[in-house]
């Protein structure tokens, strides 16, 4: 999903490039609402967690790979105006150090991963949320139904801008197949690997997942080992 230097033509890159600041301009905003000092350290981790399965690419075609995005779970995880701020500094950094993904692309880059990924993993969570039970078990359909359709569609965003602004000398009809076929599979896995991490944090730190405020109240906290007063009362 990483799209390099040269790829799409220069109104386009310059367009996203717009979204992903005014994107990141409103997550700066937004993320202070979701962030305390509780919270914080679970956010640095997940940034992380996804740099780390961010940087396993997947051959995709033109010079463009596919790999798993994270944008479903750490928007459960800590918040969907935070998931795009974590999701830009591990674009940035991949950019900037490791040559994944181009400088002049990181705006189309933060608008398929960090807008897209997260607003439709996002998204389809919270919908699925409101029909379902709301139990651990469908907290984590939901999620992994989220995760699992946020890589396509940001695949077919990209897809739809390579229509508008591709450059390289790849037929669309070739691109689409491409990034379709693959970006469904690693939706599988992304949809599994969303399930596994967040059932391991609600088995420990249930408080601390942002999409699961639902599932504990203030007497269920009060309850748990280690949790200080002020923490239950906040």
């Amino acid at each position: 999903m990483h799209v390099p230097d040269g790829f799409l033509d220069a109104p386009t890159s310059v367009a996203t490039g717009v979204v992903a600041a005014g994107t990141v301009a409103l997550a700066l905003r937004g993320a202070r609402r979701e962030l305390d000092e509780r919270t914080a350290p679970l956010a640095g981790l997940t940034a992380a967690f996804v740099f780390a399965v961010q940087m396993v690419n997947f051959p995709v075609g033109a010079g463009t790979s596919g790999h798993l995005i994270g944008g479903a779970l750490t928007a459960v995880l800590v918040g969907p105006w935070t998931a795009v701020l974590c999701t830009t500094v591990v674009l940035v950094v991949q950019a900037v150090l490791f040559a994944d993904g181009g400088i002049t692309a990181l705006g189309t880059n933060v608008t398929l991963m960090g807008l897209v990924a997260v607003g439709v993993g996002y998204g389809v969570s919270r919908l699925l949320l409101s029909v379902l039970p709301r139990t651990r078990g469908g907290l984590l359909a939901a999620a992994g139904a989220g995760a699992f359709v946020s890589v396509p569609a940001a695949a077919l965003v990209f897809v739809a801008l390579f229509a508008a602004g591709g450059v390289a000398d790849v037929p669309l009809g070739a691109v689409a197949a491409a990034m379709g076929g693959v970006h469904v599979l690693i939706g599988i896995g992304e949809a599994v690997i969303t399930v596994a991490v967040l059932a391991a944090v609600l088995s420990v730190r249930p408080d601390l997942v942002h999409g699961a405020a639902h599932l504990h109240r203030p007497a269920d906290l009060a309850t748990r080992p280690g949790l200080r007063a002020e923490e239950v009362v906040r």
